[in-house]
């Protein structure tokens, strides 16, 4: 019942009635799940796919096949089925450990944003501590089309521990499946896929995920940093400006992924690999001056790089970030003011809210500490849409209408996203790299403090890099948080309250 209702040209009766009459054929649905499972078998009506083509980016070349992304459609009973796998298969890799400890792709309490903190925090520490890093991103070409499913087996039974009948369901999930795809009206015959898992399907990511999973112990043999986020892997090592002989190092793990993702029938995209220098200015020059190739890439070629829908520059300013969302969310306010005379407000602002708070919000908690010069630029987005929705002149004050829609200032929204993750982080919602940044405190004798929920606050020798890390900020802002909003029993419960309480922290400090 939770499930989309979403209908595939293959399902018989349409999604919305087939959960309408469920109560009716509750008990022969539980008996088809059931019975696929104990024998270990997939119904062939279930491997069949509707590929329907999807536009990667909304500004690529519609008549260019490769800017397409094949999303499988499937039919909605075979979705259920996968559903109940994945639960099981889920729980068994969470209880045994099994799955990356730095893979943030399809996982509960996982996200771009969690991924983007603990890379940001580890190279704000490092630049902290006087050190330059180098930030590779390497990208995978069609990753989920490639997958050979004699490997994949092998890595379910050998490194997953599945076996008897649930590895003989896997191998007929696997085998004998078909796709078509279905344009404007049209179909194409149906060919059998000998690779790959569907997109498109509730288990194909889980499986992908697994597959890759001989990829961190590769990396962690060079001793080198990495963050994957699905087919996104970002390697980042730090260092000395004098010791370019680590680039050997990061060399060699490159040069060691291609050769096992080539072994694996997996491809690295050189045409999205990106490297790029981040650190204080001065040690960035003293590196740069080191003629450094890595795998036939300049190491100094680039200024900024795109890191899972974040810009990141060489200061990690997030200036160039700022920027562009800026500008992106203007062309929308233009937009959106062309139609607003004929909007309800409701409609308006829900229009707001999709388009230009959602590109405040992404990832804004890796904006802690930045300087409100950095800020301003946000807040007079925000501003300009406040005017927009509420119809208010540009020279009146601002603040009232904020306060009246009951925005939270940007600044404010940064805080409430760090603390919201720090709680989450605390109640155990959240991956274990983060809950490694955070240390709770305990006094050595027996303070009334010792009960307060306080947390330690590290030190940093400069403000400016270590003090915008998250594993500063997250304890400097909770710290200063009242008890009664620490100790809320819910997630929902605890955003009422802190968005109460910074709400009259924000207004009552511009009073």
């Amino acid at each position: 019942m939770s499930s989309k209702t979403s209908t595939c040209l293959l399902d018989p009766i349409t999604t919305k009635l087939f959960k309408d009459i469920l109560p009716v054929i509750l008990n022969t649905i539980i008996t088809i799940i059931n019975t696929s499972l104990e024998n270990g078998y997939v119904p062939q009506s279930f491997k069949f796919a509707v590929i329907k083509p999807l536009l990667k980016k909304p500004n690529l070349d519609p008549d260019i096949l490769a800017n397409y992304r094949p999303i499988s459609n499937l039919p909605f009973i075979s979705k259920v089925l996968e559903k109940v796998v994945v639960k099981q298969l889920y729980r068994h890799l969470q209880d045994n450990s099994l799955f990356e400890k730095f893979q943030s792709g399809y996982r509960a309490y996982h996200s771009t944003e969690t991924a983007l903190v603990k890379v940001t925090n580890d190279l704000l520490l490092a630049a902290d501590a006087g050190l330059v890093s180098i930030l590779v991103l390497l990208d995978l070409s069609a990753a989920f089309d490639t997958i050979d499913h004699n490997i994949l087996l092998q890595r379910l039974e050998c490194e997953v521990g599945i076996r008897g009948k649930a590895l003989c369901w896997f191998k007929s999930y696997l085998s004998n499946r078909y796709q078509f795809v279905h344009v404007n009206q049209q179909s194409s015959p149906c060919s059998q896929v000998s690779y790959g898992v569907p997109q498109g399907s509730v288990l194909g990511p889980i499986l992908f995920l697994l597959y890759m999973l001989p990829l961190g112990n590769i990396i962690r043999s060079h001793d080198i940093n990495f963050h994957c986020y699905a087919d996104d892997t970002q390697l980042y090592l730090s260092m000395k400006p004098d010791q370019t002989n680590q680039i050997d190092r990061l060399s060699d793990c490159i040069r060691e992924i291609k050769t096992w993702m080539t072994t694996n029938y997996l491809r690295l995209n050189p045409g999205k690999t990106e490297v790029i220098i981040l650190g204080p200015h001065k040690l960035r020059e003293c590196l740069s001056k080191q003629i450094i190739t890595l795998d036939n890439v300049s190491v100094s070629s680039s200024s900024t790089v795109r890191n899972l829908g974040v810009l990141f520059d060489q200061d990690i300013s997030f200036k160039a970030h700022i920027n562009l969302a800026c500008k992106t969310a203007y062309f929308h306010l233009r937009n959106i003011a062309k139609i607003r005379n004929i909007l309800p407000r409701s409609d308006a602002e829900k229009l707001i809210h999709a388009f230009v708070s959602a590109r405040l919000d992404y990832c804004n908690s890796l904006l802690a500490a930045c300087p409100k010069s950095v800020l301003k630029n946000f807040q007079l987005v925000q501003n300009a849409a406040a005017r927009l929705l509420t119809g208010t002149r540009r020279r009146e004050h601002i603040t009232p209408v904020l306060k009246s829609l009951h925005w939270l200032p940007v600044e404010f929204r940064v805080r409430f996203k760090i603390l919201l993750l720090t709680y989450k982080i605390l109640n155990g919602m959240a991956p274990t790299y983060l809950q490694d940044a955070l240390t709770p405190y305990q006094p050595i004798r027996a303070l009334r403090s010792q009960n307060a929920g306080l947390l330690v606050t590290p030190r940093v020798s400069k403000w400016t890099l270590g003090g915008r890390a998250f594993s500063y900020q997250a304890p400097f802002l909770w710290n200063q948080l009242p008890s009664g909003v620490k100790e809320a029993d819910t997630v929902s419960t605890f955003k009422v309250r802190l968005k109460t309480f910074l709400f009259d922290a924000a207004y009552d400090q511009v009073s």
